[in-house]
């Protein structure tokens, strides 16, 4: 038997698997992909009934690229894919209708022109708040923005990749898990693929931020996630943090040795993507990683463990 289950086994590559993504290598490929999200995100925000915590404005992974979920529109559905195989947006509709364009070497403002059009011609009509939402990068409007155009194809499916080996693991940690969560969803506030848990407690009243935020963290929550870098933070990263964040939780230990407690604005816990990749089973790493990094802020913030649980509550 257990040979018979080790020749189906697929032999790991990490740099398949987790491929590496230095941030000077694709920065401006990167930043012009993140406003790109940021207009679909809008088009998804606009349209789709509120939920909860935001959750209705993220983007999810596909079998080929980031998806919006169905969005209605009037009497039908449509979503809205970035295709990183053809390297190419694609919309469909419930009416069997699509319309694509390329992503290659077009600015923001093609891409916002075309994508609008396209919708046009599908018998859809909106209007987006069109500027970048905090990003520092860049002020200009969607429309205006005639900078941004760096699309390399390798650093887009590098990235693409690593996301689909990080949500795969996210989801069997998630699955762990029958408390209220998030999906696994990519915020294109920050570009980062993340799940939440919560403790089902009130948190106290956010101070400061915007109305998004004090939405977001107005209940108790542990949340995941991973982004590619940032101009401040020079390398893609696993961080997690508690809200509220309780004391002594910088204290707990992490898991693997690689992972570290940042406290330069409140307790980060945070595994730099390339120390993850040079170990030998990445996946189980971050398994691990996740794990720690949640039991650490049950402890400190007093969540009940075994309430949520999966196998605790199936042995009841």
């Amino acid at each position: 038997m257990t040979e018979q289950i080790n020749d189906q086994i697929q032999f790991f590559d990490v740099d398949r698997d987790f491929p590496p993504l230095p941030i000077e290598q694709w920065e401006e490929t990167k930043n012009t992909l993140h406003i790109f999200f940021q207009i679909v995100g809008k088009i998804h925000l606009t349209l789709f009934p509120k939920t909860n915590h935001w959750w209705h404005v993220t983007l999810f992974l596909s079998p080929r690229g980031i998806i919006t979920r169905p969005i209605p529109y009037r009497d039908m559905i449509f979503e809205i894919e970035f295709d990183f195989i053809d390297n190419k947006l694609l919309i469909k509709t419930s009416r069997g209708e699509e319309k694509s364009f390329s992503l290659e070497g077009i600015t923001v403002s093609e891409f916002y022109n075309k994508i609008f059009s396209s919708l046009h011609e599908l018998g859809m009509d909106l209007n987006i708040k069109a500027t970048p939402y905090d990003v520092p990068f860049s002020d200009v409007s969607f429309e205006s923005d005639r900078e941004h155009s760096s699309y390399d194809k390798e650093y887009v499916n590098r990235y693409w990749h690593i996301l689909v080996q990080v949500n795969s693991v996210f989801e069997k940690f998630r699955s762990r898990f029958i408390g209220k969560s998030t999906p696994v969803h990519l915020y294109w506030h920050h570009a980062d693929l993340a799940v939440t848990r919560f403790s089902g407690k009130r948190a106290p009243d956010y101070e400061g931020g915007t109305a998004a935020d004090r939405e977001a963290y107005s209940h108790e929550v542990i949340s995941f996630g991973f982004w590619a870098g940032d101009e401040n933070v020079r390398a893609p990263a696993f961080y997690c943090y508690t809200y509220p964040e309780p004391e002594g939780l910088s204290e707990e230990p992490l898991s693997p040795k690689e992972a570290f407690w940042n406290t330069d604005n409140g307790s980060m816990a945070v595994l730099v993507y390339d120390d993850l990749r040079k170990l030998d089973s990445p996946r189980q790493a971050l398994l691990d990683y996740l794990e720690s990094a949640y039991r650490a802020g049950t402890k400190r913030a007093n969540w009940d463990l075994d309430e949520f649980e999966l196998s605790s509550n199936l042995s009841k």
